[in-house]
């Protein structure tokens, strides 16, 4: 009890604790100006030459503006711990890297500006930490691929984006669709091609969409588009328009774009592309009845195949019309065919079967679709074993097989109309081919003119070796023309078309007349010659066996002339060599008999015959006898 007064004696004696000290501010960089006597804080240093962001930063400061340096990366460790900064310009450096996270600490960051530098690409970590950016300026960099997470952070404060003047030919239009309070979006002069549909539909705060000076040839109509009116200039528009800024893009004036003829604006910039008939043309000054659409015509397919199992097949469908269609197969069981193990399908109307079963064989339905409507072909697949083997240096004149995609129709056919094959595109109707050689065909169709409003025709043809598309158009009474600039020995699918005035609609429309398939006459070819490197090989080896004959010949001569002049050569005196005999006496016995001596100029007189048998002793004999 009496150690109680005693430390209440001694308390009055404690030192008073002191209150907090401001931390010291950071010396102000080399050339910047800093603003500290008063909040914000503030850290100015454009135009200092910069060649990294400065560490001497006060790390408490709210504004930072570091624009025209050269500064070309960002590192992790250079805005550490700056948690209360709220403006950053990094505006018009030489910056190609920011290091993923070099951002994370700014938490509090409204606006950055990173326009001006030289970025190819934004990944998902780069801009991680800034939750409350509300302005995000990337124009005029080098930017050609933007990460589908790069802007998550700041997909629900995003009210400006700006990636104009860069390199972008996708973009993540999902991640784009998330940005439920950005009014400002800036896409123009990029490289953007196409735009899905629906790609806006969830902005609905967007108050400027700028898709100027791309390569877009369409426009998808938007349900934000019809919800809010489009103009082309801020200036006087109310406050729930949408201001839509879409020139110097090489629009394709057809259906497609009919939506947007509709709108009420005063634009100066929009022009027609295309088609040729429009090129050129000023987008407002166009009528509503010249936007439009052809259907799909189905212009080449494959002819009936057939394959061994386990074999690929590749079935090929291609079909014209405006918007170009889009191809897809359905398979003998009805099932619409993709990519997936077995099939692969192309863009360009091809479907390839990687390996074939039994069961794949079938009816395949090739179908062409666009905005105006649909076409079917069909092509008949069977599986089964190889065909027979044939030669491949075959010299005969036969025909080629039934079913060979390059397969001529035989120039002794009954007649010019049996020429016309019905394989073609599906619908005909009367369209024929006659009187073709091999450079001229004349097409046929029957009279069109009891449809009302009928104002020319259109011709559409290109042979199987090629895929370009080749137009004639003729005046409404024709029902004839004569093809003249065919090729000889190749296969050609061709449709006819009627241009029509559309009663119920006013616009311009096309209706197929028919199509058929048709075959040039082949260019003149003998027939049993032997191929020329037959030919050029069976003389070289006729000509070889000759001179070798003759070397032979000339050697055998000079071998039976030299024995005959007894090993001299020919036109030299003979010198007999000193030969010795050995001679025997064989009483009377049969062997060889020396030359008789040359007979005596004298009478003949008795004498005794001695045959004797003699041998040359010379050089390399040896004596023979006893």
């Amino acid at each position: 009890m009496a150690i109680l007064p005693l430390l209440l004696c001694l308390l009055p004696l404690a030192p008073a604790s002191s209150p907090p000290q401001p931390a010291t501010p950071s010396p102000c960089p080399r050339r910047c100006r800093c603003q500290t006597q008063s909040l914000p804080l503030s850290v100015l240093c454009p135009g200092a030459g910069l060649l990294f962001v400065p560490p001497s930063l006060d790390r408490r400061a709210a504004e930072l503006r570091l624009a025209d340096n050269f500064i070309a990366a960002v590192r992790r460790r250079d805005l550490a711990n700056m948690t209360g900064l709220l403006h950053l310009s990094l505006s018009r450096n030489t910056i190609r890297h920011v290091a993923a996270g070099a951002f994370a600490d700014l938490r509090a960051l409204r606006a950055l500006h990173l326009d001006g530098n030289r970025l190819t690409s934004l990944g998902e970590g780069q801009l991680r930490g800034l939750v409350n950016l509300r302005h995000l300026i990337l124009s005029n960099n080098q930017l050609a691929a933007l990460a589908a997470g790069a802007l998550d952070d700041c997909s629900e404060t995003l009210e400006d984006l700006d990636l104009s003047y860069n390199n972008l030919e996708q973009l993540p239009w999902e991640a784009l669709g998330r940005l439920g309070n950005v009014n400002t979006l800036g896409l123009d002069h990029n490289l953007l091609a196409s735009v899905p549909a629906g790609a806006f539909s969830r902005l609905h705060k967007l108050a400027r969409l700028d898709m100027t000076s791309n390569r877009l040839t369409t426009i998808p109509p938007d349900p934000l588009f019809s919800r809010l009116p489009l103009l082309a200039r801020p200036r006087g528009s109310p406050a729930s328009a949408l201001v839509l800024a879409f020139g110097g893009n090489p629009l394709h004036c057809n259906c497609e774009l009919v939506w947007l003829r509709r709108l009420a604006r005063e634009d100066d910039l929009e022009a027609c592309a295309s088609p040729p008939a429009l090129g050129g043309r000023y987008f407002w000054a166009v009528g509503e009845e010249e936007f439009v659409c052809e259907p799909p015509v189905v212009t080449h397919r494959s002819p009936p195949l057939a394959v061994p199992a386990g074999r690929p097949a590749a079935l090929r469908c291609r079909a014209v019309g405006d918007p170009e269609p889009r191809v897809r197969w359905v398979s003998p069981q009805g099932r619409l065919l993709g990519n997936s193990s077995r099939a692969r399908a192309f863009p360009n109307g091809t479907l390839e079967l990687l390996v074939t079963e039994p069961g794949d064989g079938g009816i395949f339905t090739c179908i062409a679709a666009n905005a105006a409507g649909e076409a079917t072909a069909a092509v008949e697949l069977t599986v089964g074993p190889p065909p027979p083997p044939q030669l491949a240096n075959s010299t005969s004149c036969d025909p080629p097989r039934d079913g060979d995609p390059d397969a001529l129709t035989p120039p002794s056919a009954a007649s010019a109309s049996a020429k016309a094959v019905d394989t073609g595109p599906p619908t005909d109707r009367g369209v024929q081919v006659t009187e073709h050689g091999a450079t001229a065909a004349l097409v046929q169709w029957p009279d069109q003119r009891p449809i009302p409003g009928i104002r020319m025709y259109q011709i559409q043809y290109n042979s199987s070796a090629d895929d370009i598309l080749v137009y004639r158009m003729m005046p409404a009474d024709s029902s004839s023309f004569l093809l003249t600039d065919l090729a000889p020995g190749r296969t050609y699918d061709l449709c006819v078309l009627a241009v029509y005035e559309d009663s119920a609609t006013g616009l311009t429309a096309t209706r197929p007349v028919g199509c058929a398939r048709f075959s040039t006459e082949p260019a003149l070819r003998q027939c049993g010659a032997p191929h020329a490197p037959f030919l050029g090989g069976t003389m070289i080896i006729a000509l070889g066996g000759v001179i070798v004959a003759s070397v032979l010949v000339f050697i055998f001569v000079l071998l039976m002339r030299y024995k005959v002049h007894g090993g001299q050569p020919p036109g030299k005196a003979k010198t007999p060599a000193p030969v010795s005999s050995v001679c025997s006496q064989t009483n009377g016995a049969l062997g060889p008999t020396p030359a008789p001596p040359a007979p005596e100029p004298t009478a003949p007189r008795a004498h005794t015959v001695v045959q004797l048998d003699c041998e040359p002793w010379g050089p390399g004999h040896e004596p023979v006898g006893p």
